[in-house]
């Protein structure tokens, strides 16, 4: 007289789930060469970590005994596992059963996985591979009316991004609702060919605005490698996963923990010679932002998010001495690191996410300016880098300025709150104003350039008198840079920045007063 039976029954009904949509349409699914949700899970996290909840749920029939005679699982898959050690939620659509559609979901399931991160203040992962929304619209002939769309589970969604950190990864193809829970995230993957990501897929875009395109045509890497839609590319889906990891171990589980420091295996008085000349004399020869990194952070410790959307800015997590911190750098290769609309936006969305998880950051600055010209303003550059200015300014994590080479006009001085402590620290190439001198001479003494009967003469002498006076030394001796260093002194200075930072960030716990938006 034990409770035998009922486990057994149970049982037999996980083995049913565990065969998801059934052998032929798993099948067809590994022949596109993507992996199961199962196997997804079992690849994200660490070995024999998973728990799940709600393996049974799905749609059952039974015959006139009561007997169990039919049984499709949840196309959702809910449970909690280990990254690192690091309990975590994840959350996976099983595209096996019903393409991953709502009506072939038990939507709770999914509205668990966000209650589940959100109560017990953990990171979840979402695996979206499916639309996640509606569903078909036979719901019309099966139920007999239509309804007011409502996203599900979106007040948990809207309220995670100011509480924990939210990955997700886009491993198919990827419609509606679905597609904005990848958006609504703060780092998104996305997996060459074999995923893609649109509000309508090709038949809908078809009927309602006559473009007839494939799936990849209309939302394929191609697209959104620059379009900000998504934050990184990924060769493969275990490249996605592995790039998942590698962004939760920056950051702590949820906001009322600090970033995770790891013992530090680079020394933090480590010189590199190379940074004495990477920024050379000739103020228009550009250089590689990304071989000047690695001689400052921790060896191996960089990792880069949307390098390809307003690519004049880079942003990327990296360690000093252990400590993770969020880094900003200019790229002179792209726009000559100016702000455009997109870097702006880029700038604003990362500045967020180090305030929202007490990241200290670390600008690495050679900026001139907001980009100019007719598209640039056609794209409402000025309000695009104002905002990422004031959350720049909004930020209450410790902030450090490197100033590398230029500092000019509003984007410029927009790199750091001038009305603060304003730490920061110029190397010896730095140059800095309103306005670039070369282009400033031009405007300020247009009149006698114009009455000059050599003109070209009056420009060179005007220019090679202002040489001296552009020195960052002369501004130095006004207070107005407060220190000038040897470049090569920046790492160690910058490690011993860190742990001062790191000393302030226990005061600063909890939900920030401007929650992160998507």
């Amino acid at each position: 007289m034990t409770w035998e039976p009922e486990i057994n029954e149970l049982r037999r009904r996980e083995k049913l789930a565990y065969q998801m949509g059934g052998e032929e349409r798993v099948a067809k699914h590994k022949s596109q060469g993507k992996l199961t949700v199962r196997e997804r899970i079992s690849s994200l996290l660490d070995e024999d970590s998973f728990h799940e909840l709600g393996a049974i749920a799905g749609k059952s029939k039974y015959d006139a005994d009561g007997q169990l005679v039919e049984f499709t699982p949840a196309n959702f898959i809910v449970g909690t596992g280990r990254i690192n050690g690091r309990k975590v939620v994840v959350g996976g659509d099983d595209f096996t059963v019903r393409g991953g559609a709502a009506d072939g979901a038990i939507i709770r399931k999914q509205v668990y996985a966000e209650r589940l991160a959100h109560d017990l203040q953990l990171p979840i992962i979402r695996l979206v591979d499916g639309t996640g929304g509606g569903g078909s619209v036979k719901f019309l002939d099966t139920d007999g009316h239509t309804y007011i769309p409502i996203n599900p589970a979106w007040d948990l969604v809207v309220a995670n991004m100011g509480r924990i950190p939210v990955v997700s990864l886009c491993l198919g193809s990827v419609a509606g609702l679905g597609a904005a829970r990848v958006a609504a995230s703060h780092f998104s993957v996305m997996v060459e060919k074999t995923a893609q990501l649109f509000v309508a897929g090709p038949p809908v875009v078809k009927y309602g605005m006559g473009q007839v395109l494939t799936k990849e045509e209309l939302g394929g890497i191609q697209v959104h490698r620059s379009s900000g839609a998504i934050d990184n590319i990924a060769r493969s889906e275990e490249h996605a996963f592995e790039q998942a990891r590698r962004f939760l171990s920056y950051l702590p589980s949820s906001v009322w923990q600090l970033p995770p420091v790891e013992t530090g295996t680079d020394d933090p008085n480590r010189i590199d010679d190379r940074l004495i000349s990477v920024i050379l004399r000739n103020r228009r020869t550009p250089y590689k932002i990304r071989e000047v990194l690695p001689m400052i952070f921790d060896d191996g410790s960089i990792f880069e998010m949307g390098r390809y959307y307003g690519g004049g800015t880079l942003t990327c997590f990296a360690r000093l001495d252990g400590h993770p911190v969020g880094v900003l750098a200019s790229d002179p290769y792209v726009n000559g690191g100016g702000l455009t609309a997109e870097s702006s936006e880029k700038i604003e969305r990362f500045v967020d996410l180090c305030q929202t998880f007490h990241l200290p950051i670390v600008n690495m600055v050679d900026q001139p300016g907001m980009v100019i010209g007719l598209p640039n303003e056609m794209k409402g550059t000025i309000r695009k880098g104002v905002r990422a200015i004031a959350a720049i300014y909004q930020a209450k994590v410790p902030m450090i300025e490197i100033i590398m080479r230029r500092v000019f006009g509003v984007g410029g001085a927009g790199m750091s709150n001038g009305h603060g402590l304003n730490l920061r620290y110029a190397w010896p190439s730095g140059d800095w104003g309103s306005l670039p001198v070369e282009g400033g001479v031009q405007v300020a003494y247009r009149r006698e350039l114009e009455a000059s009967d050599s003109p070209e003469e009056l420009l060179k002498e005007l220019l090679d008198r202002m040489e001296s006076v552009r020195s960052p030394i002369r501004t130095a001796e006004a207070f107005g840079i407060e220190e000038i260093i040897d470049p090569r002194d920046t790492r160690p200075l910058l490690c011993d920045w860190v742990k001062d930072a790191y000393a302030l960030l226990p005061k600063m716990l909890g939900p920030s007063s401007h929650e992160m938006r998507p």
